[in-house]
């Protein structure tokens, strides 16, 4: 027997049940939630990473029981259910999706030799979601091209996703070299924030505001190189995480203690770490 779709909500509903639910369960709401949320999507990205894929259908598991948990709580308060989620994303991936489907409907299909090309593809892409955003209701702010982009996102997605909608829009470098130098006219500035905020005076508000710009900078380049910031700094972080435990690794073989040493002796063995990884 193996259980379906149907069954989970059962269970979602069953868990929510004021007097014989979890008492957990019961007592959660959206915002609760949304850290679990969070988390959950960085496991699933963590075994892809990893390419764990017994993991990973654990882990893809856990994150749909989080859409299935808001779902049950839309439907007590009314908003919602998970059908309704289910429905309104079919409706808008067959919107967004003309050169599959062409008439509108998850039956039509596209004529294989009269396929359009991907400059056609992601004009379409950007004029469906430019008008998906212009039909929501008004607010007391006025319309921007950047509005849709969360502002809860990781900061480095956000980087992303804010330039390459500027980008879309003619607002963007006209190639790399100049990305190039304005990485360094804001090296060039935050050197100088620092030396003014250590002086006395500037203030800390400069550095950040500085190394924010950057950063920024970096994730341009990142776009330009198309290369996933997010996934590059990852990279970089599993590469130190393995080197850091390769010398604690080394140091108790050799029956030493990582906070005796000095840091001309771990560098030694840093650079013994790195080039057994060249080979």
């Amino acid at each position: 027997m193996s259980y379906s779709i149907d069954d989970l909500k059962t269970l979602m509903a069953r868990l929510r049940e004021p007097e014989t639910g979890c008492p957990w369960d019961t007592k959660q709401t959206y915002s609760t939630i949304v850290p679990h949320t969070i988390e959950e999507a960085y496991e699933v990205a963590d075994a892809i990473a990893r390419e764990d894929f017994p993991h990973l259908k654990d882990e893809l598991g856990d994150l749909l029981f989080q859409v299935i948990f808001y779902g049950q709580i839309g439907k007590e308060d009314g908003h919602f259910d998970f059908d309704a989620i289910v429905d309104h994303l079919v409706r808008k991936l067959i919107r967004r999706h003309p050169h599959v489907f062409p008439d509108g409907t998850l039956d039509s299909r596209i004529d294989p030799d009269n396929r359009p090309d991907e400059a056609w593809i992601k004009a379409s892409w950007e004029r469906i979601k430019a008008e998906e955003r212009a039909s929501k209701p008004a607010t007391n702010e006025p319309v921007s091209r950047l509005d849709g982009i969360a502002r809860t996102l990781p900061a480095i997605a956000r980087a992303e996703k804010l330039q390459k909608r500027a980008s879309n829009h003619g607002f963007d470098w006209p190639d790399i070299t100049p990305v190039f130098d304005k990485l360094h006219e804001e090296i060039d500035e935050l050197k100088e924030a620092w030396q003014a905020a250590e002086a006395g005076t500037g203030d800390r508000d400069a550095v950040e505001d500085e190394l924010g710009d950057l950063m920024f900078v970096c994730v341009n380049l990142a776009r330009f190189m198309k290369v996933n910031p997010e996934q590059a700094l990852e990279r970089t972080n599993r590469k130190f995480d393995a080197r850091f435990r390769a010398i604690e690794r080394i140091l108790r073989e050799q029956g030493r203690d990582l906070d005796s040493e000095s840091l001309e002796a771990l560098d030694a063995i840093w650079q013994q770490v790195k080039g057994v990884e060249k080979g």
